[in-house]
């Protein structure tokens, strides 16, 4: 899919923002493997803090949670373990992110998810006016106002930016 195409692709994250009423805007962009939010960043021409990573962890039971962080930023997993009372906080393998989100690493997307996890969000992102998320498949992100996503996904604020 190119940049060029202007229909923005149907998936359960954009589902998720219509059935909760959330505005957004449609970003398509070329995905490149490995590039991250770099590369989104640089196709979309926006500051690479305001593009937001969905990170898919797991806690010391296998639990699997969801870190939203910004793109130029890294999760201190020891301080976000101490923050949410766990013991230990790690990423998870890209197959059991897989098979936790319904979605392929690369197009992770905290909306939609196949299996209902909590949400930490670096407190930072509230102090964005527009975000960019990943809205459920590699190459598109959804531009999105972070109060909205605080309230739809019921996240808990955290500070474990690195």
């Amino acid at each position: 899919m190119s940049r060029h195409d202007t229909h923005a692709p149907e998936t359960p994250a954009t589902r998720f923002l219509r059935q909760h009423g959330l505005a957004y805007s449609s970003h398509l962009y070329e995905y490149e493997e490995h590039g991250g939010t770099a590369v989104s960043s640089r196709e979309l021409n926006v500051d690479e803090h305001a593009v937001i990573k969905t990170l898919i962890m797991e806690d010391e039971s296998a639990k699997p949670l969801i870190v939203l962080m910004h793109g130029d930023r890294k999760v201190s997993t020891k301080e976000l373990a101490r923050q949410i009372g766990r013991k230990h906080i790690e990423p998870c393998k890209p197959e059991v992110a897989n098979r936790h989100t319904g979605y392929l690493v690369g197009g992770t997307s905290p909306f939609g998810t196949r299996k209902a996890m909590p949400v930490y969000m670096e407190r930072t992102i509230l102090d964005l006016p527009l975000i960019y998320i990943n809205g459920g498949r590699r190459g598109y992100l959804v531009g999105v106002h972070p109060h909205d996503i605080l309230r739809a996904l019921q996240a808990q604020l955290v500070e474990v930016a690195n």
